[in-house]
Formats: C-alpha cells, structure tokens, sequence
C-alpha cells in the first residue's frame, strides 16, 4: 500500500502505540480468540520498532495457541471520527472518515519470566502523567496472586503497515474547518501533527 497515508514513520508508529495501547490480539487459524490487550511497543537502538511487550491470562486460549504456532497479528485504532460536509462551505464535498491504524506482524514468545516486567512497565506507562503515579507495589502480597493468573510475553516485530489518514490531501482551507468542526478532540490533535 502506497500514497500519503501510508507514509508513517517510526516515530508515528511509536505514537499511536504510546497513545493507543489498546491491541487486537490475533493468532493465525484462531481468529475467535483474538483478544484486547494493552502493549508496550519496544525499540532498537536506532528507532526501529523491534517488539511487543504484554501480557495474557495464563488460561487464555491465545497462550496455547501461541506456543503452537508463534505467529501474530497485533491490531492497533488511533484517534478516528466521521467527518461531516457540514463544516464546510463546500457542500459537494464528500464525507470522509479520518484515522490511525496500525497493524503489526511478530513471533510471539510466550514468557512467564517477563511477567513483573511486563505487568510494571505497562503501569508505569499509564501513570507516566499522573502528579503521584500508582505503582504495583502498592497492592502489597496481593499482587503475587493476581500476577499469577497471567503470563508475560514479547512479540519480536517482523513486519507493519500502517494508514494514518489525516487529512494530509485536504487543502487548508478545509483542513483548518475539519479541525474546527472536530473541536478539541484528540482526532484534531493527530490532523495537527501530522500536518506540521
């Protein structure tokens, strides 16, 4: 897939996954077990993404699934929203739908051994802009129990593909009333970065 919104960098995809952890879970041959799960998007050291951190519940059916066949698609939804011709003077302009997604390819290594890693980082990540960040620590011996109804694991990235349509096509007069339209929303937001 060519074109302006395929043009996403490094630098976008660690975005989307930073802002948007939320992912679809799919393993091949089992699509009814695909799952939501949140992920840490890990990079090499220069910026490339090289994999996925998370976690699964121990007795979901994606864990065996994955030691079966390590394959898996990992589904990430950025900011979205209908975009309505009534914002605009233009009234043969054609409504559109603005987004950002992601889909991400890896060999999943189930790892209990990543499990408080795993488990921490994605706390620390959440609470990363709280004014007294909460940490695991603080549910004491219960968090023993509760990390081991999960397993940790790390997905190594073995190729993306990613569509960030934006409004990168759209002349700045009808950008500008999009954002206008869309208000202070976090779509508006990503049409601003991705404009500059």
């Amino acid at each position: 897939m060519s074109g302006a919104f395929s043009e996403v960098s490094h630098d976008d995809l660690a975005r989307l996954v930073a802002d948007h952890p939320l992912a679809w879970i799919v393993a091949p041959g089992v699509p009814a077990h695909a799952t939501p799960m949140p992920l840490l998007l890990e990079r090499d050291a220069d910026g490339a993404p090289a994999s996925l951190l998370g976690h699964l519940p121990r007795k979901h059916p994606l864990v065996a699934a994955f030691a079966a066949n390590p394959r898996g698609l990992f589904l990430f939804q950025g900011p979205q929203g209908y975009i309505t011709p009534e914002w605009l003077s233009d009234k043969d302009w054609a409504p559109t739908w603005n987004f950002a997604v992601a889909a991400i390819e890896a060999a999943v290594a189930i790892d209990p051994a990543l499990t408080d890693e795993a488990l921490q980082r994605l706390v620390a990540h959440m609470e990363r802009d709280r004014a007294e960040p909460w940490d695991v620590g603080a549910l004491g011996p219960r968090y023993a129990a509760l990390r081991e109804r999960v397993t940790g694991f790390r997905a190594t990235i073995t190729g993306w593909r990613a569509r960030f349509k934006l409004g990168q096509d759209e002349s700045g007069e009808v950008f500008d009333a999009i954002v206008g339209g869309l208000g202070d929303s976090d779509l508006a937001r990503w049409m601003i970065a991705a404009r500059q």
